[in-house]
């Protein structure tokens, strides 16, 4: 049901280039009801060479005949990213906020599964945070990862930030 309504999200809403764009690489059924745990791998479009991987909940549909709510998915999510190649970092932001890496829709129209990176200079890492964005009630269900810099060979395309 996530996939149908993510994709026609995906079909009306126009994509922000460089948006990373998720594989699927895991489904594991939890119950009965059709309820699975997938888990996708998340390419950072301006870090070459980290990957990071993601797993949510995907409500069935006899789940959601039980409980009503029928365009909504839980905002739990996981996240961990490891650098799967030689690093090469372009032209991101280095701004407290940082920047939205990737996003997909967990409802019909406004929330949104969100993963955002930060750069901590101090410590040489970059942080990645999976959390859902919604209109209203913000959530507070989030997750973080991190990947170490320090003592790493990493190319930085503009120049090391001083």
């Amino acid at each position: 049901m996530r996939k149908l309504i993510g994709g026609a999200l995906a079909a009306c809403l126009v994509i922000g280039a460089g948006a990373a764009v998720a594989q699927e690489v895991g489904k594991v059924g939890v119950d009965w009801l059709g309820n699975d745990i997938i888990v996708e791998a998340i390419k950072d479009p301006k870090v070459e060479g980290v990957t990071c991987h993601v797993s949510y909940f995907d409500r069935g549909v006899i789940d959601r005949l039980q409980k009503g709510n029928w365009f909504e998915d839980p905002s739990d999510s996981s996240i961990s990213c490891r650098q799967t190649g030689p690093i090469t970092i372009s032209d991101i932001d280095m701004s407290e906020a940082g920047e939205e890496v990737f996003k997909q829709g967990i409802s019909l129209i406004w929330k949104k599964q969100v993963v955002n990176r930060i750069y901590d200079k101090t410590n040489e890492t970059l942080i990645y945070l999976s959390h859902s964005r919604q209109v209203q009630d913000g959530s507070a269900k989030m997750s973080v990862t991190t990947v170490p810099l320090y003592g790493q060979n990493v190319v930085w395309s503009n120049g090391k930030p001083k």
